[in-house]
C-alpha cells in the first residue's frame, strides 16, 4: 500500500498546498500591518486551521471545476484580508461582519478609502491578476482542468479536517474572555476571530431594574451630592441654544501656529473670552459623527456594536430636544448631506427633533466632502434662524449645526485654501488637515459675525465641540509621524488622538475661564441643562455638569478597545483584562494611576446605559 506521503499523493495535493501557502503569505502581510509584534511562527498555527477547514470541504464536495472553487475561495480570503487592513487603517479597529452592515456607506467615503491604499498592499492581489490572465490561455485551461479532476483521499482529508478543527478550537476557546478586540484577534488569529464573531451571540445581560437609577449612576461615578445652588445655574435661562459640532476637530489645533500664523484664529478668540475645556474627549463609535449627535443629545453611551443611528433609531429616546420642547423651544438640526446618510432621518425622529434641514434645503452648490461647504451651511442657517425667531415672536429655539468641510481625507479645493504651508506640510495628511481646519475656522468666524449682525449672538448660548479625531494614528507614514512629534513634543498617542475641544460662549454669562477637569461628550447635555436652568431630576443621564464637578470617569468603546476608560489620573487601554492594560497619564500630578475598581465601575456604567436604552419603548413607525 502506498503511503499518503508518496510522490503520487503529493502530486494530487498540489492545489491544496499551493493555495495554503498563498493565503498564508497574505495573512503574514495582514499581521505585519495590524499587529505591533507582526507575524511569527505561531501565525502559522493560528491562520492555517480555518484555511484548511475550507479546503477540506472543497476536497470532499467538489468533484468538478475544483480549481475554480479554489480560485473563488482564494479571492474571498484575499478581499477579506484587504478589507480588514483598510478598515484598520481608517478606524484603528479590526473589522468584523458587523461592520459590513455599513457597507452602503463606502461609496460616500470612497475618497477616504482611496487615500488609505498604499502601493505595498496591492501585491496581495497579484496572484489573482496572474490567474485571470492565465485562465484565457487555451493550453493553461487544459492543464488546469486536468489538475481540477484530481482528488485527495477521503481518509487524508478527514484527518486534516479533524486536526484543523481541533487547532482552531485551541486558538479560540482560551481567548474568548479577552476584552480588547485587537488583542483577541491576535490571540485567536485573524480568520479564527472573524468566524468567532460571526457565530458568537451578542446577548447583553440586562441590569436589574433596581440599578437603573440616577443615584446608582452617581455612586459608580463617585459624584458628590449636588449643591442646592450650583454654579452658573440658569445663567443662560431662556436663551436660544446653538450647538456647533465641528468635523474632525482635535484640541491641539487651539493656539497652534504655522509660520507664526494661527490655524484657528476665530476659535482661539472664543477660547480666550469664554469657557474652555481642554481635557474633553470623544466617545463615538462606528457611527462617528452621527454617534456624536446621539451622545450629545442624550447623555447615553454608544451601543456595544453598530452606530447608534441604526441600533437605537427605533426607540423613543429621552433627549435634549424633548427637554427643550417642554420648555417652549422649537428644535431643529442642520446638515448639508442627505438625511439618509447614517440613517439620520430615523435618528432625528428618535431624538424628537421637530425638524431637520438637509441637502434638500442647502442644495449642492460649492460642494466639499459630502455636501455644500461650511460657508453655505452657516449662511443659509443664520438666515433660517432669524426667520424662526421672527415667526416665534422671540421665543427661544434650539439649533444643532453639523459642520462637514474638514472631513477626511481633507481634500480642500485649492480656491478654498487660505493658508500657505511650509514645504514639509505639502502632500501629506497633516498639512491637508491643517488647511481644511483653517478653512472651517474661517467659515465659523463668518457665522459668528452674522449672528452678531442679525442680533442673535447676544441672546444665545453657543456650544462648540469636536465630534471625533481627525488625524488617525494608524494612517500616518514615517514623515507624518515626525510632523506630529513636532506638534506635540512627544510621540502622537491615543490620548492626543481622541482629545477634542469643548467651548461654551454666552455673552454676559461666560467669561475667560479654562476648566482643567476631564470631560466627555456624554457630559455636554447636563452642562447645558445647568446653564439653561433645566432640572434633570427625572432624566436618567450618564454624564455630569462639568461646571460643578471636578472628578470624572468616562468609559470608552470602539475607537479604544472594550474595557478602556478615562479617569482623572489616566487614559486606560484594556488588554485581555485589567492586569495587562496600558495607562497614559492625564491629570495625575501625584503619580496616581487608574485602578481595577475604576475598570469595574466603567464596565458597569456601560452595562447600565445599554440596559436602559434597550428597554425604552419602541417608536411607532410611520407607514
Amino acid at each position: 500500500m502506498k503511503s499518503w506521503f508518496s510522490s503520487d499523493r503529493l502530486l494530487r495535493a498540489r492545489l491544496f498546498v499551493f493555495f495554503s501557502v498563498l493565503l498564508l503569505l497574505k495573512s503574514y502581510v495582514a499581521w505585519t500591518i495590524l499587529f505591533d509584534n507582526g507575524p511569527s511562527w505561531s501565525t502559522l498555527l493560528k491562520e492555517l486551521p480555518v484555511i484548511w477547514i475550507v479546503f477540506c470541504l472543497i476536497e470532499w464536495f467538489s468533484s468538478k471545476r475544483k480549481l475554480a472553487v479554489y480560485l473563488w475561495v482564494n479571492l474571498f480570503f484575499t478581499l477579506l484580508f484587504f478589507s480588514i487592513i483598510m478598515y484598520y487603517k481608517y478606524y484603528g479597529v479590526i473589522a468584523t461582519y458587523h461592520s459590513l452592515k455599513q457597507v452602503n456607506q463606502v461609496t460616500a467615503v470612497k475618497k477616504s478609502v482611496l487615500k488609505l491604499v498604499d502601493p505595498y498592499y496591492l501585491p496581495i492581489f497579484m496572484d489573482i491578476v496572474v490567474f485571470g490572465i492565465l485562465m484565457f490561455r487555451k493550453k493553461t485551461k487544459m492543464v488546469w482542468n486536468s489538475i481540477s479532476s484530481v482528488r485527495i483521499s477521503k481518509k487524508a482529508v478527514a484527518i486534516m479536517f479533524t486536526a484543523s478543527v481541533l487547532l482552531a478550537l485551541l486558538d479560540v476557546l482560551p481567548n474568548r474572555a479577552s476584552l480588547n478586540e485587537h488583542v483577541k484577534a491576535e490571540q485567536m488569529g485573524i480568520l479564527n476571530y472573524e468566524f468567532y464573531t460571526l457565530f458568537k451571540k451578542d446577548e447583553i445581560e440586562l441590569a436589574d431594574p433596581s440599578e437603573l437609577t440616577q443615584s446608582r449612576i452617581n455612586e459608580l461615578k463617585k459624584l458628590q451630592p449636588a449643591s442646592e445652588s450650583p454654579a452658573y445655574w440658569g445663567a443662560a435661562k431662556g436663551r436660544n441654544l446653538i450647538i456647533i459640532q465641528m468635523e474632525s476637530f482635535q484640541s491641539f489645533l487651539i493656539d497652534y501656529k504655522v509660520g507664526g500664523k494661527e490655524v484657528t484664529p476665530n476659535l482661539n478668540r472664543l477660547v480666550r473670552n469664554h469657557f474652555y475645556f481642554p481635557n474633553f474627549y470623544q466617545q463615538v463609535g462606528q457611527g462617528n459623527t452621527s454617534d456624536a449627535e446621539f451622545i450629545t443629545n442624550t447623555s447615553y453611551y454608544i451601543p456595544p456594536r453598530g452606530p447608534a443611528s441604526q441600533e437605537y433609531a427605533d426607540k423613543v429616546l429621552p433627549s435634549l430636544p424633548r427637554l427643550l420642547e417642554n420648555q417652549g423651544y422649537s428644535t431643529q438640526t442642520f446638515h448639508t448631506n442627505v438625511v439618509e446618510f447614517w440613517n439620520r432621518g430615523e435618528l432625528y425622529s428618535a431624538l424628537g427633533f421637530q425638524r431637520y434641514y438637509d441637502q434638500a434645503f442647502f442644495g449642492a452648490d460649492d460642494a466639499i466632502a459630502f455636501g455644500s461647504s461650511d460657508e453655505i451651511l452657516y449662511d443659509k442657517t443664520v438666515e433660517e434662524l432669524k426667520k424662526i425667531e421672527q415667526r416665534r415672536d422671540g421665543k427661544p429655539f434650539y439649533a444643532q449645526l453639523i459642520s462637514m468641510s474638514a472631513h477626511h481625507p481633507f481634500d480642500l479645493p485649492p480656491e478654498k485654501n487660505r493658508m500657505q504651508m511650509p514645504e514639509k506640510y505639502q502632500d501629506n495628511i497633516v498639512g491637508d488637515y491643517l488647511r481644511s481646519q483653517n478653512y472651517a475656522d474661517y467659515a465659523l468666524g463668518k457665522f459668528i459675525d452674522d449672528l452678531k449682525e442679525k442680533g442673535l449672538w447676544d441672546n444665545s448660548l453657543i456650544v462648540l465641540y469636536g465630534d471625533h479625531r481627525g488625524v488617525p494614528m494608524n494612517q500616518l507614514d514615517h514623515e507624518e509621524k515626525k510632523l506630529m512629534l513636532e506638534i506635540f513634543g512627544h510621540e502622537y498617542n491615543y490620548k492626543d488622538m481622541i482629545n477634542v475641544p469643548l467651548i461654551i460662549a454666552a455673552p454676559g454669562v461666560t467669561e475667560p475661564k479654562t476648566f482643567p477637569q476631564i470631560g466627555g461628550q456624554v457630559d455636554t447635555m447636563p452642562t447645558i441643562a445647568n446653564l439653561l436652568g433645566i432640572s434633570l431630576d427625572y432624566y436618567l443621564h450618564f454624564g455630569q455638569d462639568l461646571l460643578n464637578n471636578t472628578s470624572n470617569l468616562i468609559p470608552q468603546r470602539y475607537y479604544l478597545p472594550s474595557g478602556s476608560f478615562l479617569s482623572d489620573s489616566s487614559l486606560f487601554l484594556s488588554g485581555s483584562g485589567f492586569q495587562d492594560g496600558t495607562q497614559f497619564p492625564l491629570l495625575n500630578e501625584n503619580g496616581e494611576v487608574a485602578t481595577e475598581e475604576d475598570f469595574a465601575r466603567a464596565l458597569k456604567l456601560l452595562n447600565l446605559s445599554d440596559s436602559y436604552v434597550l428597554q425604552l419603548p419602541d417608536r411607532v413607525q410611520k407607514e
